[in-house]
């Protein structure tokens, strides 16, 4: 349209389109041709001659009015007077009588100034729409679609092998995948190749010419190069003669100085060939396309990296422990976001006991799936040594304010400016006293359902993020009934756009998933993604842990307390062996006396009251406990050639698969584990 807003260019796309003929449209205001008033903001692009992209509702001579995606572009002619260009994409199918199409100015009089003017208007279209989102296939796509507008009959968009992460070129041939197509003809009759298929290029092809050189070629049937490939190749040579093809523009896809593919425009049913300025305009429209493919490109492989190492670092299968069935699900987060730094974690502990962890590693990519690798390994470790929650969650955000400090030359805050920050559920649950204690740091409490299926909310002591540094944790227990269903899980789950940014509805939407009964774990798990996300993708990584409680039978744990007097070993010695052969397990009754006698000397010399032997059967394993009121942690040491002690550690660490100590706020226990 012209600068008073009046139609002076009207396309047959957009003549399919609307349904109206270009003689009840050209001379008009354009503003007739919508349904319903024009927004404000594309009267104010108007008046200030800015360029503007956004849906609109277009009249239609039939079927009523259709949503379009209007984009408009102010351009100039040779002779300075004010010209606007015009593209319309519907945003839902029409007709089969009226094709999808997309209007552009056209004007076929082959004047200068209206042939520039329609080069303007490609230009002008390929900058809106070429390049809208980080997808590879869908970028190409975009090419394709704007290539045959007015401008080619046919465009395909091959990409090399390598783009997409395969193996390097072999010396047959070039390796393409047919990423895109389009034709000004149904279904892309003209294609050698099927859109999605494998490609291999000879090299003494043009194609295979344009890659090497770098520079864009026109050619056409009469090129000896062009028709020596087409007759190497009987598919090729009767697509071409079949269809009338005469004309030929190939030219690479080059960004960053990496060469993607090629991009293929041919003409067979516009009469004129295509001439050195067809040449500059289709490398103009290649190169934004060459440029979004490669930024699609860069964020796929920085994403498949960071997925890959996250998953690397989440377990793909839980340990093997009798205190709790678990399941749990992982889904990272899609759009360009990339993946996070959510992460959870099934730790067995001594005493037939369980550790559960959830946490979440502020921001996305690489870093955060590092930091998150970095964090688990952290919380692992600090779980090994037994550590109470709130105790483990203190020296975990000591780390965390230390790598922040590490990474900052001038030493400022951690939080405020550091490149860690994380929070973080652990939960201890005991399968012998039938409770669970818990601390967090920033993060969600979980939800528990009982075995009558009632969901309660466990009130936690609050707890600051990691990397704060100076602030205390308060840990809580409670007791938990055996089959009930403990569920931790990230913040992305209460996120989802369908809970409109409300935390409480998704709150209350999985406490009733999980509130149903199920035929299983895994089921209850799906049931409760899908009925708290919704239909929505997840718009930041989700992380669920459900873990199912169970209890250890009183008839498989033997306890007794000793008094502090050497004669106690003896007692607890015959205690252990009349438990084993109740249990059925005379053969560990040699080993088991033996560790008990050494544990149980130790903590007569060396402890305080209370003092307690405790023997628990869990599955194949047999676990000894010896607890005293002293806090002294015992600890391996050489033994000199007649030192009369300081063997006994040593022989439970050789006869035991693991041994350690933990702390509790009695005093210590000692425990040794033999595998049965």
């Amino acid at each position: 349209m012209d600068g008073g807003g009046s139609v002076t260019g009207w396309s047959a796309a957009a003549e399919r389109m609307s349904g109206f003929p270009a003689s009840r449209v050209l001379g008009r205001s354009a503003f007739d041709l919508l349904a319903g008033d024009a927004p404000i903001s594309l009267l104010r692009a108007v008046v200030r001659r800015k360029p503007f992209t956004g849906m609109v509702r277009l009249a239609r001579s039939v079927d009523g009015p259709v949503a379009v995606e209007l984009g408009v572009v102010p351009v100039r002619t040779a002779d300075a007077e004010p010209v606007w260009v015009v593209s319309a994409q519907p945003l839902q199918p029409l007709a089969a009588e009226a094709p999808v199409a997309v209007g552009e100015v056209s004007d076929r009089s082959g004047r200068p100034e209206d042939l520039a003017r329609r080069r303007l208007a490609m230009l002008g279209t390929a900058g809106l729409r070429i390049g809208s989102t980080l997808e590879v296939e869908r970028t190409a796509q975009e090419l394709a679609d704007v290539g045959t507008e007015g401008f080619a009959d046919f465009v395909a968009v091959d990409l090399l092998d390598s783009v997409f992460g395969g193996a390097p070129p072999s010396g047959a041939g070039l390796v393409f995948y047919r990423v895109a197509q389009q034709s000004v003809l149904p279904g892309c009759p003209e294609s050698a190749v099927a859109a999605g298929a494998r490609d291999v290029i000879i090299p003494e092809s043009p194609v295979a010419q344009v890659l090497t050189s770098g520079r864009p070629l026109r050619t056409d049937v009469r090129d000896p190069i062009l028709r020596g490939w087409i007759d190497q190749e009987p598919r090729r040579e009767k697509i071409t003669t079949e269809f009338g093809i005469h004309s030929a523009l190939l030219v690479p896809l080059t960004a960053r100085g990496v060469t993607l593919g090629v991009a293929i425009f041919l003409r067979h049913r516009s009469p004129a060939p295509f001439d050195e300025d067809d040449l500059v305009l289709a490398t103009e429209l290649t190169a934004r396309a060459a440029l979004s493919v490669d930024n699609a490109r860069q964020y796929t492989l920085q994403r498949n990296t960071a997925l890959a190492l996250q998953r690397s670092l989440l377990p793909s299968r839980t340990p093997r422990q009798a205190a709790v069935e678990v399941a749990f699900r992982y889904l990272p987060v899609s759009g360009r976001d990339g993946v996070g730094g959510d992460w959870f974690d099934v730790i067995p502990l001594s005493g037939a006991r369980v550790a559960l962890v959830v946490g979440d590693v502020v921001g996305h990519g690489v870093p955060a799936a590092a930091a998150m690798g970095r964090l688990r390994t952290a919380v692992r470790t600090l779980a090994d040594i037994d550590m109470p929650p709130d105790e483990l969650l203190t020296h975990l955000d000591d780390l965390v304010l230390r790598v922040d400090l590490d990474e900052q030359p001038d030493g400022g805050t951690a939080w405020a400016g550091g490149s860690v920050g994380a929070t973080c559920l652990y939960a201890v649950y005991d399968p012998v006293a039938r409770s669970c204690a818990l601390a967090r740091a920033g993060h969600p409490g979980p939800v528990l359902i009982g075995p009558d299926g009632e969901p309660t909310f466990p009130v936690l002591p609050p707890g600051p993020p990691l990397g704060l540094g100076g602030l205390p944790f308060e840990a809580t227990e409670f007791a938990v009934p055996e089959g009930s269903v403990l569920a931790l899980y990230t913040d992305g789950l209460l996120r989802a756009s369908e809970l409109r940014g409300d935390p409480e509805l998704g709150l209350d939407r999985l406490a009733s998933a999980l509130a149903k009964p199920a035929d299983s774990l895994e089921e209850l798990c799906e049931r409760a993604l899908s009925v708290t996300l919704g239909s929505a993708a997840p718009s930041d990584d989700v992380a669920l842990l459900l873990a199912r409680t169970r209890v250890l039978p009183e008839q498989d744990v033997a306890a007794c307390e000793l008094r502090r007097d050497p004669a106690e070993v003896a007692r607890a010695r015959k205690l252990a062996a009349t438990t084993l052969t109740e249990w059925g397990l005379e053969e560990a009754a040699f080993v088991t006396e033996l560790v008990v006698s050494e544990l149980v000397t130790n903590a007569v010399r060396y402890g305080r009251p209370p003092i307690e032997l405790r023997l628990i059967r869990d599955g194949g394993v047999l676990i000894c406990e010896v607890s005293d009121g002293s806090s002294t942690a015992p600890h391996l040491r050489r033994a000199r050639t007649f030192d009369e002690g300081g063997r006994g550690l040593l022989l439970v660490a050789q006869l035991c698969r693991n041994w350690g100590t933990r702390h509790t706020a009695r005093g210590k226990t000692i425990w040794a584990e033999q595998q049965l």
